[in-house]
């Protein structure tokens, strides 16, 4: 197939980038470069200088991304482009809007008149657990049909996407041009490819991953735990943490398996979840540093428990994560971290 992959540059979007090639299609990578990295995209040419392209822009320059659908015959749209800090998002919200709901629209018009009027035939959105919000207790663990409700600016640009899609892709089945329509509801995403090439290089960096292996490795002095009276087992936030390159599994099958005139939602997890202080005793595990933590009080939008309900993405689309240990998924984020102390 031949895809274009928003949001390429970046950490998700790198990976995905990474396997599609190794898959065989051409690829277009478009990032305008806020977050994303120019040195992945450079690697990732030297290494298929005929099938991959990279472009530097905006998703909302709808004239450019029409150009490359049409030059380069891209008929699947990966689309990964957003801003994604739930904390930043509460702090400007109409950042978050005008770059996670405008620009978007501006790639689905291009999306839309690309090929003279016939469109793309597949999108694949990156969505999120975060339009879920604080499920009830009934609905953990979290199936995809527990009600959406967020609760930070990011969750609700999660959820108007999804909206707009499915009112594009019912648009497109009036007009008998139907599309393949899926969206992935992520939940925590970790770890780094195990060749080593790729990894998770975010500035500024809020994951807590990341941040625990920067205080291993002594590029923090310390580390703060935002909340410790959470109602769960040890009063810190629980999450689901999936490898990076089982969530691209996931995107390579929905590709594959969901056909024009569907629309599909998946959530996206290994369907257990860890929380704040299990994720620090496994960093602290892998790593053998025990760095000090300290408690620090909660941040505005996080929820307090997440995790997956993994039966649908299983039943429909036969994935399930590959590497449900998670110890196993740190030591693939600290061994690129280490080796990558200044990032790319």
């Amino acid at each position: 197939m031949r895809v274009l992959v928003t949001g390429g540059a970046g950490y998700i979007g790198s990976h995905a980038c990474q396997r599609l090639l190794r898959d065989g299609h051409h690829i277009v990578a478009l990032d305008n470069l806020h977050r994303g990295h120019q040195q992945p995209m450079d690697l990732l040419k030297s290494q298929h200088p005929d099938s991959f392209d990279f472009i530097h822009s905006d998703l909302g320059d709808t004239e450019t991304v029409l150009g490359a659908l049409n030059a380069h015959n891209l008929d699947t749209v990966m689309h990964f482009g957003a801003l994604a800090y739930v904390g930043e998002s509460v702090e400007d919200p109409l950042w978050y809007y005008r770059n996670n709901i405008s620009s978007a629209i501006g790639l689905l018009d291009a999306c839309d008149q690309c090929h003279d009027g016939k469109g793309i035939s597949r999108f694949i959105f990156s969505s999120s657990c975060a339009t879920y919000g604080n499920p009830p207790e009934d609905k953990i663990p979290v199936p995809e049909d527990c009600p959406q409700s967020p609760t930070s600016p990011y969750g609700y640009t999660k959820l108007h996407m999804e909206h707009i899609l499915k009112d594009y892709a019912q648009k497109r089945s009036i007009d008998d041009n139907p599309i393949a329509l899926t969206m992935l509801r992520y939940f925590n995403v970790a770890g780094s490819d195990r060749s080593g090439m790729l990894g998770e290089d975010h500035t500024p960096e809020t994951h807590l991953i990341p941040v625990a292996i920067e205080a291993a490795l002594g590029k923090r002095e310390s580390l703060s735990i935002f909340g410790t009276d959470y109602p769960t087992p040890d009063g810190t936030n629980v999450r689901d943490y999936v490898h990076v390159e089982d969530l691209i599994d996931a995107h390579v099958l929905a590709m594959h398996t969901v056909e024009r005139g569907q629309v599909e939602a998946f959530n996206v997890g290994i369907g257990e979840g860890y929380s704040v202080r299990q994720i620090l005793d496994s960093v602290k595990r892998v790593s053998g540093v025990d760095f000090p933590v300290h408690d620090a009080p909660r941040r505005a939008g996080d929820a307090i428990a997440l995790f997956n309900n993994p039966t649908k993405i299983k039943s429909t689309l036969g994935w399930e994560a590959k590497i449900t240990d998670i110890d196993e998924i740190v030591k693939t984020a600290y061994d690129w971290m280490k080796d990558h102390p200044d990032g790319y």
